[in-house]
């Protein structure tokens, strides 16, 4: 249960600093007001769970970023983009709080969580962008290039900091490890370290014709990538 709630807390944090790095000069209001609702709904979903038998202190940030989202969504409804971006910042923060605050994490695991987090949250961010082309084929790729791009990167700090927190240990963790183990650890390095980048760079290059259609199709495979990734490195980082 704590790895579900851990999972969405850091989920929500990548959403919504993606919505944050978003143009919003170039991006709609009704994408923010959508992805907004989505935020809620997985901070909504954390806090119920923690509520029952989570980690205390965690549910009460997690009800308050839902509030925040919800009054987040209104305010884009109005068009109000400097309050709209300003409630997608609190969010960001106070789910990263609550990734950070229920276990006892060294900085180097509370920044790897963070990490975590904005690799699924920046890679959904930009598929949920390229689906907006949907509904605003008009809009400028140049958003969801740089979306790719922020996601790249953030790949790249989240694959240093895989090296440097398992590098040490990589030898006794093989040694004792079983199989199920052993698979896990593969697909945590062939999805989410090894796939992902390339899905990504294949989308990026798909907008160069540009076919932004193509590039969403590709980029609902690379959050498959990021969210399995992900998921199995929370699972191999709780196997004592």
């Amino acid at each position: 249960m704590r790895l579900l709630i851990d999972f969405l807390t850091r989920f929500g944090w990548g959403l919504a600093i993606g919505l944050v790095l978003t143009p919003a000069t170039v991006v709609p209001a009704g994408f923010f007001r959508v992805n907004m609702l989505v935020v809620m709904g997985l901070a909504t979903f954390a806090a119920l769970l923690a509520h029952s038998a989570g980690p205390a202190g965690v549910w009460p940030l997690a009800a308050a970023a839902a509030v925040g989202a919800w009054m987040g969504s209104v305010a884009w409804l109005g068009d109000k983009r400097r309050a709209g971006i300003g409630f997608c910042a609190a969010c960001a923060a106070i789910l990263a709080a609550a990734t950070v605050m229920p276990l006892a994490r060294t900085p180097l695991t509370a920044v790897v969580a963070l990490l975590s987090g904005l690799v699924t949250g920046l890679t959904v961010h930009a598929m949920l962008l390229g689906h907006w082309y949907l509904n605003a084929p008009g809009m400028r790729v140049d958003a969801l290039r740089r979306a790719i791009d922020v996601a790249l990167i953030a790949w790249a700090i989240r694959l240093i900091a895989a090296v440097v927190e398992t590098w040490p240990d990589v030898a006794s963790l093989v040694g004792r490890a079983d199989a199920t183990s052993l698979a896990l650890l593969s697909l945590r390095w062939l999805a989410g370290l090894v796939g992902l980048p390339v899905l990504l760079v294949m989308s990026r290059k798909t907008l160069d014709i540009p076919n932004t259609q193509s590039a969403t199709g590709i980029l609902y495979v690379a959050c498959l990538a990021a969210i399995l990734g992900e998921l199995t490195a929370q699972l191999l980082a709780a196997t004592p």
